[in-house]
């Protein structure tokens, strides 16, 4: 079931793929919070592994730098990175999360510990202003996600 809601000139995109189920609704809640923790947050999405968007929530009033079909590719590309880290964990730990910094945003990538749970993305503005991106993660988007899903 593919469904596009429009609330307030805020989109959003649910995917409710049978493998997620119910599962589904209750990421699209995750999202819904997620964008709600910081007004520097522009887009939170997961995807399954194999990089298809499952649910996802942009900031209100925001201009997307990325057409649905490059953010696909994105989280395809970033399902694959992560996936290629796990080679090193045997001698590093599982990673928790990676960062890129781009010139227009930060992007974070959240991995789960069970291979049936999809990843999360996270856009985070890019301002001339330092912004602790690890506090935010660390202290505030991870425990929220912790109540709904097994962490790396």
């Amino acid at each position: 079931m593919l469904k596009f809601e429009n609330n307030n000139n805020m989109y959003s995109k649910i995917t409710l793929y049978e493998d997620f189920g119910m599962q589904g609704s209750i990421l699209q809640e995750v999202c819904d919070k997620v964008i709600e923790l910081d007004n520097s947050i522009r887009f939170v999405g997961f995807a399954n592994n194999a990089g298809r968007i499952i649910a996802h929530k942009y900031r209100k009033g925001l201009d997307p730098l990325l057409r649905s079909n490059e953010s696909e590719l994105s989280f395809i590309d970033s399902a694959l990175r992560m996936r290629t880290r796990r080679d090193m964990e045997p001698k590093l730990g599982r990673a928790i999360y990676s960062i890129t910094l781009y010139e227009k945003v930060k992007r974070a990538t959240i991995s789960f510990d069970n291979e049936d749970y999809p990843i999360l993305m996270i856009s985070i503005d890019n301002s001339n202003k330092r912004s602790d991106h690890e506090s935010l993660i660390l202290d505030r988007i991870l425990p929220l996600v912790s109540h709904h899903f097994t962490r790396t």
